[in-house]
């Protein structure tokens, strides 16, 4: 399978029909139809990483202060317990995984996968962001999850590349900020040249620099899974470039050819 990156930006994108929704189902279109999706979402952090192993995972609305319809929300995809179980304390993953049936599908997860698969019929599960891992360590945890592929599993990582709600421009809806920009186009850079050293060591871009694109680093660990996944074999393109009220990067990063594909 392919691996994606998706940037989610506001959860309203989950019930909005503009240039960035409208690219997800024409992806998904191109891609293989998997038999799982793995999901690693910003939204998601543990301590010590866990695995989302329900059978029946919830709609989670891990946000405040949006209209009624994004809570009425549901997207009701199964599972994929025989996939997570396979992560979940195996002997092979160090430190192991732990399961977790609590957890569900967090907007991260549901708000780009309601777009790709509407009618919820391809099983989906999480994998947690270790809040004690480092950047090089993240990036080790996507090769050890990199066979998922082999079986078929689509590894969606959702976050963003860049990421600072407080510095939001709401005058500018498409706009971004010189700095926004400039995170950005090192990170496409990196992700061309199949860079991971570079990508683990975002700080030595200049630690002003990732203070500001992220002033917190959730939305950005997702890429690493993704980069951890795939290597110079893949192919790379970008459905969708662009920027959201300044200080948000939406750019999505496919790797590996879809069908179609030249």
């Amino acid at each position: 399978m392919p691996v994606l990156f998706v940037g989610h930006g506001s959860p309203m994108n989950a019930i909005e029909h503009n240039a960035f929704t409208e690219t997800l189902p024409g992806l998904s279109a191109r891609l293989p139809k998997p038999r799982a999706v793995c999901v690693v979402s910003a939204h998601w952090v543990t301590t010590g990483a866990h695995v989302m192993t329900s059978a029946h995972p919830k709609t989670i609305h891990d946000f405040y202060g949006f209209p009624r319809p994004l809570y009425e929300v549901q997207y009701p995809a199964p599972g994929a317990p025989s996939e997570a179980e396979k992560l979940a304390n195996n002997p092979e993953m160090a430190p192991e995984i732990a399961p977790d049936d609590e957890w569900g599908l967090d907007h991260g997860a549901w708000s780009v996968l309601r777009h790709m698969y509407p009618k919820a019929d391809v099983p989906a599960f999480q994998l947690s962001l270790d809040e004690r891992r480092s950047f090089k360590e993240h990036l080790e945890l996507g090769r050890e999850i990199q066979k998922l592929r082999e079986r078929g599993v689509l590894i969606l990582g959702s976050g963003n590349i860049v990421h600072n709600l407080r510095r939001i421009d709401w005058k500018e809806p498409h706009g971004a900020y010189d700095w926004a920009v400039e995170f950005d186009a090192r990170v496409k850079q990196a992700v061309l040249a199949h860079d991971t050293k570079s990508l683990a060591q975002p700080e030595k871009w200049g630690e002003a620099l990732l203070a500001t694109a992220h002033p917190t680093v959730e939305h950005y660990l997702p890429l690493l899974y993704c980069m951890g996944s795939t290597d110079e074999r893949d192919a790379v393109s970008y459905p969708y470039e662009g920027f959201d009220f300044g200080s948000i990067s939406m750019r999505m990063i496919l790797f590996g050819e879809a069908k179609g594909a030249e």
